[in-house]
């Protein structure tokens, strides 16, 4: 384990990491998640639909002609990464993770060892110049093509005052023509008081990371001048579902996370 973890301070990325199934996380982190699920008893459908919109995602953007991913605030691997989606389709792809979280960066550079097209790279999406100019990245992605940038519940952790909206905007400048970005980001809109006790709870966890849900209005200014594609800013199991399994039987697990796909004309 990497020294710098806090094993006392709960992560957002391994509570996360639990509520999908997965086994790199701490007792701290189970118990936030255990209190978030009294509180919001499908919390693990909603991390589900989440993780299920991310391989319809890539699908979508391989289908457009997409073969270099750059995917920020990765997290622990679980099942269905990227690469793993993108590879799949067609094994020429190339894939850079990013995350800030020590652990997460372990467990993917083991995952990655054998695996040329692909790579980790440790940073903090606040610090774009750092992620797009380091030299993993640029050693996979070619930024003059098209790359498929996927920011995933990952903006909702970013306040107001350090403005994601104009830090959206450095990653939409960096791509090229055709590209295209995914996003998905908590939302209050149509939810009860469980999502303000769910922001109240990890407040008080002595987390590094703050949930900030914002309207529909604010998360599809995250898209900028891009061409949001059918069916537009939804909750992200809508976002063309392949079957019951993209959804969640909770009707507001469905609509908690709004998701969408952009294209860079």
């Amino acid at each position: 384990m990497p020294q710098s973890v806090d094993v006392s301070v709960p992560s957002m990325a391994r509570t996360y990491d639990y509520l999908l199934g997965g086994a790199h996380n701490f007792a701290v982190d189970r118990e936030l998640a255990a209190q978030v699920e009294r509180i919001m008893p499908d919390a693990r459908s909603a991390a589900r639909v989440n993780r299920a919109f991310l391989g319809r995602a890539v699908r979508h953007m391989i289908g457009q002609g997409i073969t270099q991913f750059l995917d920020i605030g990765s997290g622990i691997p679980t099942v269905a990464n990227v690469h793993e989606v993108a590879q799949a389709a067609d094994p020429t792809c190339r894939v850079v993770y990013v995350d800030k979280d020590p652990i997460a960066v372990a467990h993917s550079e083991l995952m990655l060892a054998d695996n040329d097209h692909a790579a980790v790279v440790h940073a903090d999406m606040r610090e774009p110049e750092a992620i797009l100019d380091h030299p993993e990245t640029r050693r996979l992605l070619d930024f003059d093509r098209p790359v498929g940038l996927l920011v995933l519940m990952m903006l909702h952790w970013v306040p107001d005052e350090a403005d994601p909206w104009r830090l959206m905007s450095t990653y939409r400048d960096a791509l090229a023509p055709g590209s295209h970005l995914a996003i998905t980001h908590v939302t209050a809109d149509n939810q009860d008081e469980s999502l303000t006790d769910v922001t109240d709870l990890i407040k008080d966890s002595r987390s590094a990371d703050q949930l900030n849900e914002r309207s529909h209005e604010q998360v599809l200014a995250l898209f900028g001048d891009f061409e949001v594609v059918e069916p537009g800013l939804v909750g992200c199991s809508a976002w063309r579902p392949a079957g019951p399994g993209d959804m969640s039987q909770t009707p507001g697990m469905n609509m908690v996370i709004y998701g969408g796909v952009a294209r860079k004309r």
